[in-house]
């Protein structure tokens, strides 16, 4: 298995003193949101054990690290609902959840203009929302290979799971519990059966609560 280092980083803290990176979770699911996680970390020498891609790593094995994350450097996740997603948009709805993680990470003392942004893929999906430009370097496979991308994703998905676990409380019938609010049978039975709740991403859906092809892209 793919061990993140922190290479990339090494080379953007020659420049500047933080380096925050930066993936999302949550892009291809039905139901929730979509969330985006901003990890800001200053010049170290060690991943903690244990971080991996998060797709790669189990529930428990998450749950497990991301408070070791969150001592490792400074964490923040934004969110944007799925009533954003409906209004304006899957990308921007990135760029929403993104500029309102690095909001948080401003209000808990990260000089974010002063840091370099270092984001997962090679599409710059985060500019379009931001009020000032920011230095961003975009790496496919970054949530794989870069520390500090991985520790984002991993704090990201945990936050994003617990929502969504909490929100299975409040509408049973759909599986949020186990899904995470993505296609699988259980939730699809649960649209054809119940109806679509408000945190469905309704434009992803037609009448008959098939999935439209364009949110599986």
């Amino acid at each position: 298995m793919i061990e993140p280092t922190l290479e990339v980083e090494t080379g953007l803290w020659d420049a500047r003193p933080l380096v925050i990176g930066m993936d999302e979770v949550g892009r291809g699911a039905l139901a929730g949101p979509v969330s985006v996680g901003a990890f800001a970390l200053a010049r170290c020498d060690e991943v903690p054990a244990g971080l991996r891609d998060s797709k790669l790593m189990t529930a428990k094995a998450r749950e497990r690290t991301a408070p070791v994350v969150r001592e490792w450097g400074v964490a923040a996740v934004g969110h944007a609902s799925a009533a954003e997603i409906d209004a304006v948009g899957i990308m921007a709805a990135l760029a929403i959840a993104g500029r309102r993680a690095l909001e948080a990470l401003h209000l808990a003392g990260v000089d974010v203009v002063g840091s370099a942004v270092l984001l997962d893929g090679s599409h710059d999906w985060l500019s379009s929302r931001l009020r000032r430009p920011l230095a961003i370097t975009t790496r496919p496979k970054a949530d794989r290979d870069c520390g500090s991308v991985a520790g984002a994703a991993c704090v990201a998905k945990v936050e994003r799971d617990a929502l969504m676990v909490a929100h299975d409380e409040d509408h049973p019938g759909y599986g949020w519990a186990s899904n995470k609010g993505y296609a699988a049978a259980v939730h699809m039975e649960g649209i054809a059966t119940l109806g679509p709740t408000r945190l469905h991403r309704r434009t992803w859906l037609k009448s008959d609560g098939a999935v439209r092809a364009s949110a599986a892209a």
